[in-house]
């Protein structure tokens, strides 16, 4: 008698669960909305092969300033030219578990699994992203970074911020949408500066007398010439700003494992409730870690209890002892640009999410099931002041 096993439908469990890796695949995409596809021909091969890419520019000639001579001719003009390059690099990961667990949880966790990889791939691409998005020179801020200071308002984000990115992106020519039923730039912001542009009370008066739409639902989409893409997930430089007046500076006395809603400190001293403490190495340069992250002390001394983004409240991500704990003021860069001040690499045959594998099944007794992603691409800043990215602080830690 023919009997109908899941081995025998492969394709079809892999079609049902690849729409999780999809919907994983594309969340968190903040950062990458800044980048442009490299579409020139025979360049996509390049991403596979980790060569690199060139792409060449030209100078501009110089106006004529000069009548034409009607006995001499014109000296001809030269222009110069100038390159940018993007070199490919890989990522990949993959997720593993026993028979035992496909018996008993097989399908809910298979689909679990898909999408865990998928948020997986975008985590680690997002990642290239942002190091190349926000580790320009084109910065405005009020201080140095270790000095904004969340009690001072001029340090925070506002509608003036918006008018003084549009002033620099159009000034130094970067190219936003073509044209005039839409805004032009991205401004790509946490929701803590996003709060305090709301708070700022002009754009409730815009709201008020003379545009009610742009306030919909609590949510603000667009200012001015930016459409606002504002995110938790957005970028925090934690701790990076100044130390708090009541400072506490201590680091992890043990390490602490992702999901744990209780860390070990050495001191615990300066903690208060409501207080956000930062865990990780504070992200003085273009230096980024991601696993950095910021939680909520709840209570305790040197075991404290404490809120996070994990997703059962707790920690996020695994933390080694020794890693450093403060409550320092955070630093929230907002990042404008166009929808090509990006320039975006990535292998055609593996494709922009990446090539989902699996469920694979593996070992001598057939006893692993694995699922798998990998990528291959890099992005890269063409023109330097095509991005601007703007240091704030958040009045809700002052």
């Amino acid at each position: 008698m023919a009997v109908q096993t899941t081995s025998t439908l492969d394709y079809a469990i892999r079609t049902l669960y690849s729409g999780q890796y999809q919907i994983g695949a594309q969340r968190a995409r903040i950062y990458d909305m800044f980048a442009a596809p490299v579409s020139k021909m025979g360049i996509e091969n390049a991403a596979r092969l980790g060569q690199t890419v060139r792409v060449s520019f030209l100078s501009e000639m110089a106006p004529a300033t000069t009548a034409l001579s009607q006995t001499a001719d014109v000296t001809p003009q030269t222009v110069r030219d100038y390159y940018a390059e993007i070199t490919s690099t890989s990522r990949g990961n993959a997720l593993q578990f026993s028979e035992q667990l496909a018996i008993n949880e097989y399908t809910d966790f298979a689909a679990k699994a898909y999408g865990l990889v998928g948020k997986n791939m975008q985590d680690s691409v997002e990642i290239l992203a942002v190091a190349t998005a926000l580790a320009g020179t084109n910065v405005t801020r009020a201080a140095a970074r270790a000095s904004l200071d969340a009690g001072s308002s001029g340090h925070r984000f506002s509608d003036a911020s918006l008018v003084e990115a549009e002033v620099n992106l159009r000034t130094l020519g970067c190219p936003g949408w073509e044209g005039d039923n839409r805004p032009s730039f991205f401004a790509a912001l946490h929701t803590a500066p996003y709060l305090d542009l709301v708070r700022g009370g002009n754009i409730v008066s815009i709201a008020q007398y003379q545009n009610g739409a742009i306030i919909l639902n609590n949510e603000l989409g667009q200012f001015g010439s930016f459409r606002l893409l504002a995110s938790a997930d957005a970028k925090v430089f934690a701790g990076a700003g100044i130390d708090n007046g009541t400072a506490a500076t201590d680091t992890l006395s043990s390490a602490a494992t992702a999901l744990a809603t209780t860390i070990a400190v050495s001191a615990g001293t300066n903690f208060s409730s409501g207080d956000w403490l930062n865990i990780g190495t504070e992200e003085t340069s273009s230096t980024f870690y991601p696993t950095n992250e910021r939680v909520k002390y709840v209570s305790g001394t040197t075991t404290v209890t404490i809120q996070g983004s994990g997703p059962n409240g707790g920690l996020r991500f695994d933390h080694a002892s020794g890693e450093a704990v403060n409550n320092n003021d955070n630093v929230y860069p907002v990042l404008f640009g166009g929808p090509s001040s990006i320039a975006k690499l990535f292998d055609a045959p593996t494709g922009e999410y990446g090539t989902l594998y699996g469920p694979e099944i593996s070992g001598l007794l057939h006893q692993f099931t694995s699922f798998s992603w990998k990528w291959y691409g890099g992005y890269g800043r063409w023109v330097e002041p095509w991005l601007l990215r703007g240091e704030y602080t958040y009045s809700g830690e002052a």
